[in-house]
């Protein structure tokens, strides 16, 4: 039940034009923009300061707009409910969305880094591994607030707060430019927001070969426990 359940969320979100959009053409097109245009002080080859920083935007794209787009639309047409009453049990339902959200964070991952690998990037490779669990964490965490939006608001609210909150942080959260570059308050701002957190924690292990700090760390798990708490209690079927 798990499998066939995981195997319909993830084509349901690969099959969506709007959701191929955020998942890779977005990133896949600011990652050779980034990489290949001079803006900003970048050390050469520029993708290999780049390339964390849009991991970390594929999987905001993937696990928080998204699925808070998804989740409010699934909400608006009974979808959650009659899947309830159906004999699958609910931790089926939501372990399937949350492998799907994972399988296709990990496509990605896989195109951005051929991609990235074709622009000259060089990562540390002591840093792979310590980067999927950073990956698999930011999922978590970016899911976690996901469904703290999509799951209390209309859909209609939820379509425009998900798509503003992605180009916020597109924007000052440390992912369009890196949180030093970044003007007054707003660099030390976007080191405490999930999605500056991601890039800083990822930066370290793929481009510094260092272990991610704890600050990025903790400012990950606790937007994902605070995310995940209010989640549990305001998330509605309908």
């Amino acid at each position: 039940m798990l499998a066939a359940q995981t195997r319909i969320e993830t084509l349901l979100i690969v099959r969506h034009g709007e959701q191929a959009l955020l998942t890779l053409i977005i990133p896949i097109a600011l990652l050779i923009g980034m990489s290949t245009i001079h803006i900003g002080d970048l050390p050469e080859p520029r993708v290999n300061s780049v390339m964390p920083r849009i991991l970390a935007l594929a999987v905001m794209s993937t696990a928080f707009t998204g699925q808070a787009i998804a989740l409010g639309f699934d909400r608006r047409y009974g979808v959650l409910k009659r899947l309830s009453a159906t004999a699958l049990p609910r931790w089926t339902l939501i372990s399937g969305r949350v492998l799907a959200t994972l399988l296709v964070v990990a496509l990605q991952a896989v195109v951005l880094s051929v991609t990235a690998l074709l622009l000259g990037w060089s990562p540390a490779l002591s840093g792979l591994l310590p980067g999927i669990g950073l990956l698999v964490l930011g999922t978590l965490v970016f899911g976690a607030a996901g469904v703290l939006v999509g799951g209390a608001l209309r859909p209609e609210i939820v379509l425009a707060l998900a798509n503003a909150v992605w180009f916020i942080l597109l924007l000052a959260g440390g992912l369009a430019l890196p949180a030093d570059d970044l003007p007054g308050p707003l660099g030390v701002i976007a080191g405490f927001l999930p999605s500056g957190a991601l890039a800083e924690a990822l930066d370290a292990v793929l481009v510094r070969s260092a272990l991610p700090g704890a600050q990025p760390v903790l400012v990950l798990l606790a937007w994902g426990v605070v995310c995940g708490a209010t989640a549990v209690r305001t998330t509605r079927l309908t």
